[in-house]
């Protein structure tokens, strides 16, 4: 499949060309802009913003967004396919995924319904008499979405769903990786009856021209999700006045007390750890269980890793896919020999199976200094590490300068809640893995691991300002 510029008004500027990271077929292209075609999309973004006159009604935004739902479940196995082929996650996750993107769109449609402003009280003291004040929402203006290549269907509509719902025209950049589920996106929106204007996803030929587009003064609201270096290069430069998010990766905790229902607890950790390669920002890395329990941990999450699929991601059998890229994998072996090196001690995998993929790997007490320990692994890669103290556990998930989703497992009320309250992290999950999310809840991280709250009601929000009026009359 190819897809043209979507921008109107501009030239191609060279192709992309996308390729397999399961086996290197070329999967599709897309034609790409350069500094010229990022010019002209923030004019048609500005100026369609500008002319009131072209807003979109709620009753207008809420069609489009249900028409897209339908003309989305109706083409399912070519929205997962595409996504398959130039993203790799295996085909029944990406069902999962497509499942959640319609979902998330929906959520678009019940904040559009549901979200409104408020009144604030007034009459309180006499300078407020004669007063009536209220609230109402209206959309913050142009929207940059940079996005990453890990949920090629999902992360788009968490970017570009909100944005259309909240009435702003938006730009759309996702990853050069997988560009190709992002422009069937906005086809079928367009299809759906948004004007082109409205949505225009772009890929670039300069990296130059995403931070083009993202610190333009034109740019309202910057929606960003990747790597910490370039989101925070980013926001040190946008212009006065605009606002963003940054979503960025972690290194996430699990804390196993000596209490663990086991059983039921390592295949949700091992699915935590080794869904999508890895490749998850809140994918489960560091793992600290109980002295008396770390090797039996170690030992259960090797026996489910060691019967994972690793392999082809569009069979359907497949557990685990390829990596993004060659020099990921090359990455990873590097870390994992390294971390031997350092004396930990390999308990499943720690192999390369081809260019693409790499065995999911466990290792037991790895040193806090290796590479493994302390920076985001994003890749098929769990490290068990032994306690004796509650404390102590706390004390090294909280080491990093990341803070995301962290998990405590327990059956005691008591550990629960001091994990809950000591733990540094956006939100703590009890029994659970820390990769879980639905997407109406908030989804953030703290620290280097990023800048304000996703999810789609937040962002919703995050993309309109609320704007007050003050009645002053002797009538009230």
């Amino acid at each position: 499949m190819h897809y043209p510029i979507k921008v109107p008004g501009a030239k191609p500027a060279g192709i992309v060309e996308v390729f397999s990271p399961y086996d290197g077929k070329r999967v599709g292209s897309v034609e790409a802009i350069d500094e010229k075609g990022a010019e002209q999309a923030l004019k048609n973004m500005h100026e369609l913003f500008r002319d009131r006159k072209n807003r979109l009604p709620a009753h207008e935004r809420i069609a489009i967004l249900e028409r897209t739902i339908a003309l989305m479940q109706e083409r399912t196995e070519q929205f997962v396919a595409t996504a398959v082929a130039e993203g790799g996650k295996p085909y029944k996750d990406t069902q999962v995924e497509l499942a959640r993107a319609l979902d998330s769109i929906r959520i678009c449609i019940d904040c559009i319904r549901t979200e409104r402003g408020t009144e604030i009280p007034m009459q309180l003291n006499p300078a407020s008499m004669h007063r009536l004040a209220f609230t109402h929402r209206e959309p913050i203006g142009p929207v940059v979405a940079i996005s990453a290549f890990n949920h090629p269907i999902n992360l788009i509509v968490h970017q570009v769903g909100p944005a259309i719902a909240a009435g702003c025209p938006v730009v759309i950049k996702p990853a050069r990786d997988t560009p190709l589920s992002a422009f069937a996106l906005v086809d079928t929106l367009r299809e759906a009856g948004l004007p082109d204007l409205w949505c225009q996803p772009v890929v670039e030929n300069d990296i130059k021209v995403a931070e083009q587009l993202a610190t333009d003064p034109c740019t309202a609201f910057l929606s960003f999700i990747g790597s910490a270096r370039i989101g925070w290069m980013l926001r040190s430069k946008l212009p006065p006045g605009t606002r963003c998010a940054l979503e960025h990766g972690g290194v996430a905790p699990v804390i196993v007390a000596q209490d663990a229902d086991l059983e039921r607890i390592l295949p949700l950790l091992a699915k935590g750890g080794f869904y999508h390669a890895g490749q998850v920002c809140v994918s489960v890395q560091r793992i600290y269980a109980h002295e008396s329990i770390a090797r039996k941990v170690a030992d259960g999450l090797a026996a489910l890793a060691d019967k994972m699929i690793v392999g082809d991601p569009a069979d359907p059998g497949t557990d685990c896919g390829p990596l993004i890229r060659h020099s990921e994998v090359d990455r990873i072996e590097s870390w994992v020999n390294e971390a031997v090196a350092e004396n930990a001690e390999l308990i499943a995998g720690g192999k390369r199976l081809s260019d693409s993929l790499y065995r999911p790997t466990v290792l037991l007490n790895a040193s806090p200094d290796s590479k493994i320990s302390r920076q985001e692994v994003f890749g098929p890669l769990v490290c068990v590490y032994e306690y004796s103290r509650l404390d102590d556990a706390i004390e090294q998930a909280n080491a990093l300068p990341y803070a995301f989703q962290a998990s405590v497992i327990t059956q005691n009320i008591d550990t629960a809640l001091y994990a809950y309250k000591h733990l540094a992290a956006s939100t703590v999950l009890i029994n659970d893995h820390t990769a879980f999310r639905v997407d109406w809840m908030p989804f953030a991280g703290l620290r280097e691991s990023g800048l304000g709250t996703g999810g789609i009601p937040y962002t919703f929000r995050d993309m309109q300002i609320e704007k007050m009026a003050v009645f002053h009359s002797p009538a009230l």
